[in-house]
């Protein structure tokens, strides 16, 4: 690719998609790493199909679950399409994890020594559009004087580097932990479940974008949802977790409230 070459042709897919089920919803969901797509100009990036098809290139199972759960909770939720190999739109723009070179024990030899050119053509055309859009829409809300409730789903591998993860889920958040303590305690009820707290991730300002920036910057209410991807591979695990996220969610809502 050229560095001062279009990232995206006509021929690749949106930045996102949107759904817009019901605009009195307070529930805005986010699908940071959707998709595993890569532009046309960027080839494989240097990786096998095999690797590209792994938790490195995009968070399995989420967005079926984000979809679902959207219906299920009439929400407003929004999808990014290209894989976090292109460029992870759940990253500050300073973050040395915004475009890796090495994701795990993969290397990503598209990534190697990008020119800051290059560099800015990811983040014009992929990070930019699908921030603008949540921006757009948490603005239209605040206009219209409505409530927002933010919720970003991710999904987890069941191992990483050779170390098990026993959790189901995680409840991430940062300094802000009002809905999380409350979902967590209903998570919690159902005894066959275990729940991590900021586990196996912790959200902080230096290695993470939504929650900071859509949840904590904005006074929003939100939470961080991890769920362990062999749990939602498939759609019927996928409609599982969303409509026990569908139950709870506005629980953990309504009991924060009270």
């Amino acid at each position: 690719m050229a560095d001062d070459a279009p990232l995206l042709g006509p021929d690749d897919p949106p930045t996102f998609r949107v759904l817009d089920y019901d605009t009195s919803s307070p529930f805005v969901l986010t699908c940071d790493h959707a998709g595993r797509r890569l532009p046309q100009v960027l080839g494989s990036l240097g990786v096998p199909e095999s690797e590209l098809a792994r938790h490195i290139a995009w968070d399995i199972g989420a967005a079926g679950v984000t979809e679902q759960l959207a219906k299920r909770l009439s929400a407003f939720a929004i999808l990014q399409t290209y894989s976090r190999l292109v460029i992870d739109c759940n990253r500050p723009l300073d973050s040395a994890t915004l475009i890796v070179s090495r994701s795990e024990l993969t290397e990503i030899p598209g990534n190697y020594e990008l020119s800051s050119v290059a560099r800015t053509a990811r983040i014009r055309e992929v990070f930019r559009p699908y921030h603008e859009r949540i921006e757009q829409e948490l603005s239209a809300r605040g206009a219209r004087g409505q409530s927002t409730v933010f919720v970003a789903v991710h999904s987890f591998t069941p191992s990483y580097l050779g170390i098990s993860r026993p959790w189901h889920c995680g409840v991430l958040f940062n300094r802000d932990r009002r809905l999380a303590d409350a979902l967590l305690e209903l998570l919690r009820a159902d005894t066959k479940l275990c729940v991590g707290e900021n586990e196996p991730y912790s959200v902080s300002d230096i290695s993470d974008y939504g929650v900071v920036v859509y949840g904590e910057r904005r006074n929003n209410l939100h939470v961080e949802l991890e769920i362990r991807q062999d749990l939602i591979e498939s759609e019927a695990g996928q409609i599982e977790w969303a409509e026990r996220l569908a139950e709870l969610l506005p629980r953990a809502l309504q009991r924060f409230a009270g």
